[in-house]
């Protein structure tokens, strides 16, 4: 992902943008909560969205960062036919790790890095999950799984589905979910 810096060598000083700007759970950016629908808009946002070294994840407007707000992780991620691709529109790449949280939430280790899959998809998500033997994962093991009280084997592919809490992805994960001004 290649952010256009150039403006910044004009206007160095430009201050950030906090608080106006954020990505929903399906991947929808919102400005002051109302979601954006302005295709050109999204597609300005998507080519310029990027992070800095403190796992602050912005849009980058000239010569001005704007801060982003995520409600879950840096990317939402959505089946394209057999693939799955960034709300950008990148593809995922080959996926690592999955994890099942404990609010029924797929998580993805991409080399993009980490993403929530949307929810829209995890009906087809969990149809695709099975067990060792190859059978259907049922709703009982999934339950299992997401409540820490057994865990069973379950496979997405041939990757082990693996519990995590979902408080806990931002410290993992190394990404600022609410990035705010430095005094």
């Amino acid at each position: 992902m290649a952010v256009d810096l150039s403006a910044i060598a004009k206007w160095p000083n430009v201050p950030a943008c906090y608080d106006w700007l954020s990505l929903d759970r399906r991947g929808n950016w919102r400005m002051q909560g109302e979601r954006v629908t302005h295709r050109g808009l999204i597609e300005f946002m998507n080519r310029q969205y990027g992070v800095d070294e403190a796992g602050c994840w912005f849009v980058q407007n000239g010569p001005q960062r704007v801060f982003v707000e995520l409600a879950a992780t840096p990317w939402i991620f959505r089946y394209q036919n057999e693939e799955v691709f960034s709300h950008t529109g990148l593809p995922a790449g080959t996926i690592s790790a999955v994890h099942l949280d404990e609010n029924g939430s797929i998580v993805l280790e991409t080399p993009l890095g980490i993403g929530l899959l949307d929810d829209r998809d995890l009906a087809r998500f969990f149809g695709e999950c099975h067990t060792a033997t190859g059978a259907a994962a049922g709703d009982e093991a999934l339950l299992e799984l997401m409540s820490g009280t057994v865990t069973p084997a379950i496979y997405w592919r041939s990757l082990p589905l693996q519990r995590i809490v979902a408080v806990d992805l931002p410290k993992r994960f190394n990404f600022e979910p609410r990035p705010q001004a430095q005094p």
